[in-house]
């Protein structure tokens, strides 16, 4: 009898075990992300003083691409999780918003909202450190914005 009731006690404490790993696994498995609303000008500094100037890493994919803007400056940032199989939406702006929505296996897809309404979706995969330039447009004076997205975990 003291046997069975050992052997119950261990299966129930394995089974209370089981639980909170697949808890833990399951926190483990958001997506992590930076998403930066940015201006882009060919003057050397922003005429707002809470634009700040974008960093190395985003620079340097910036710099990759045909755009024809020399300075980047971040007008807004946000950090925020997205639930495994789950999406979140972002607001960048009184006019700009993003919806990032995880697809399994690193794959992300994302869709652009101007003033409410969808613009743009696309997918890709975008591993841990890896930055997508989302959307960009023309801005008055010969200026731009862009929306960038990297993935922090």
């Amino acid at each position: 009898m003291r046997a069975k009731i050992i052997t119950a006690l261990l299966y129930s404490f394995a089974g209370f075990a089981l639980v909170a790993l697949a808890n833990v696994s399951a926190q483990a498995a958001d997506l992590k992300f930076e998403s930066q609303l940015i201006w882009g000008t060919n003057e050397k500094e922003s005429p707002d003083p809470k634009h700040k100037p974008i960093s190395p890493d985003i620079k340097k994919k910036l710099e990759g691409l045909p755009l024809k803007w020399a300075n980047w400056f971040v007008v807004n940032t946000d950090t925020f999780s997205v639930p495994h199989g789950g999406s979140k939406r972002v607001h960048l702006s009184e006019k700009c918003e993003i919806e990032v929505k995880d697809l399994g296996n690193s794959k992300i897809e994302v869709t652009h909202y101007g003033k409410g309404k969808e613009v743009w979706k696309g997918a890709q995969s975008l591993n841990k450190g890896e930055i997508f330039p989302v959307l960009g447009g023309n801005a008055p004076n010969a200026t731009a914005w862009l929306m960038v997205l990297k993935r922090l975990e």
